[in-house]
């Protein structure tokens, strides 16, 4: 590997050039419980090598605890303050429209992969859903031969667009369903037949969180899931790389105890006491993968219409049940860092058992196809697994025992923190 440095300074924080692949791993929804689960059930025996020779913790991810904003501090070794993406769903403040965060050109920050591989590195960027892949691939140097891709659209690669083609040939896999284990598993398998095939510096490969919407720590389908991730993950470690572990955000049911959805329909609470159009509820979860969480999630935006106060509603949304926090915008910003021209007046958080939804009449929870609700979003689902597999130097050791682990510091933690 011949990079231009032996350092790179990416968001302030300085990053050695690496003597061994570095792969990343984010595991969407990848609650710790279900790595506890596995453990406990000797189906993780992978993952269980490398908390007993590296590093394990649970780290904070980023509230909100949504795939878009945590993916993007992943790759950039930063807050939402800085890099600028704060939920999967928001009001643009320049055009006055909700839209999905999935446009690249809403992040403010280079991306560790993006300085690497304008550097000489050869870079890997594989994620499941392809609506994450364009924010993932944001300056990464195709032309130089790094790579790029969803497995949600493996079959329409192009050594232009994604730096390879031919990826069922090389996977040895069919094109996978949106709702299913193996758009996970094809990230895996690709990302191992890549590593083996062309010795990357730098890999990042992140799954969907199907199976954690619809199943449970310790249920015969998580359990199978996870060892299948567990074993892809040690044939990494076979093949030379150091691996990092970690997720984007946790994962709780939401179910009330005779079986239905346990959910604040936000703004028909709100009108009820306000009247209609005093506040807008935007729901920040909100994607095309209806069938995960049919748009419910833990944190949710409100925009006051007109001259409506924000401390009225406060006060008033703090006193429902479940109901977690609300707070106004300077106050979330400087709770979760995050950016202040991209915020609502008011968010509102649920506790870890309920779910915030809009209007009863927009949700239809027969998109869940008769599984539980299982989402994340708020200050419960942030814990996440944070695994190392070789060991820290002293420093790094130091840190982790003295501060706050953030999911954000794995490429720190596996590039600087391994190094002797």
């Amino acid at each position: 590997m011949e990079l231009n440095r032996d350092t790179l300074t990416i968001n302030s924080v300085e990053y050695n050039r690496p003597t061994q692949t570095v792969v990343v791993v984010g595991i969407d929804g990848g609650d710790p419980k279900y790595i506890e689960q596995g453990l406990e059930d000797g189906i993780i025996p992978n993952i269980e090598r490398m908390i007993d020779q590296g590093f394990y913790c649970i780290a904070d991810s980023v509230v909100p605890s949504y795939t878009n904003p945590n993916n993007i501090s992943i790759i950039t070794g930063s807050p939402p303050s800085v890099h600028g993406i704060s939920a999967n769903f928001f009001i643009d403040p320049e055009t006055g429209e909700g839209v999905p965060m999935t446009d690249p050109k809403y992040i403010r920050a280079p991306s560790i992969l993006a300085e690497f591989s304008r550097n000489d590195a050869k870079v890997v960027a594989i994620t499941a859903k392809d609506k994450l892949r364009r924010l993932l691939g944001k300056g990464i140097n195709i032309a130089g031969g790094s790579v790029n891709f969803s497995s949600e659209k493996a079959d329409q690669c192009t050594p232009e667009k994604n730096g390879i083609d031919n990826v069922l040939s090389l996977v040895d896999m069919p094109l996978p369903e949106v709702y299913s284990a193996d758009l996970s598993l094809f990230v895996l398998e690709a990302g191992v037949k890549i590593l083996e095939r062309d010795r990357p510096d730098l890999m990042y490969l992140f799954t969907t969180d199907f199976i954690q919407h619809k199943y449970a720590p310790g249920t015969d389908v998580s359990n199978k899931f996870l060892s299948q991730i567990d074993n892809a993950i040690g044939r990494l470690i076979d093949l030379g790389a150091i691996v990092g572990v970690t997720a984007d955000h946790g994962m709780n049911e939401r179910m009330t105890p005779d079986g239905k959805p346990n959910v604040i329909y936000l703004q028909d609470e709100i009108d009820k006491e306000f009247g209609t159009g005093a506040y807008r509820v935007v729901l920040t979860l909100k994607d095309q993968y209806v069938v995960h969480h049919s748009q419910i999630g833990g944190y949710t935006s409100v925009y006051c219409q007109a001259a409506t106060s924000t401390k009225a509603l406060i006060n008033f949304v703090s006193t429902l049940p479940g109901v977690e926090g609300a707070y106004d915008s300077p106050t979330a910003c400087e709770l979760f860092d995050l950016p202040p021209d991209r915020q609502p007046d008011v968010i509102v958080m649920s506790s870890w058992d309920t779910g915030i939804g809009s209007s009863e009449s927009e949700h239809d929870f027969s998109d869940l196809q008769g599984f539980p609700l299982r989402t994340h979003g708020g200050v419960s689902d942030q814990p996440v697994p944070f695994i190392v597999s070789a060991p820290l130097n002293d420093t790094y050791v130091a840190r982790a025992a003295s501060g706050r682990v953030r999911n954000w510091h794995i490429y720190d933690y596996v590039i600087n923190g391994t190094r002797r």
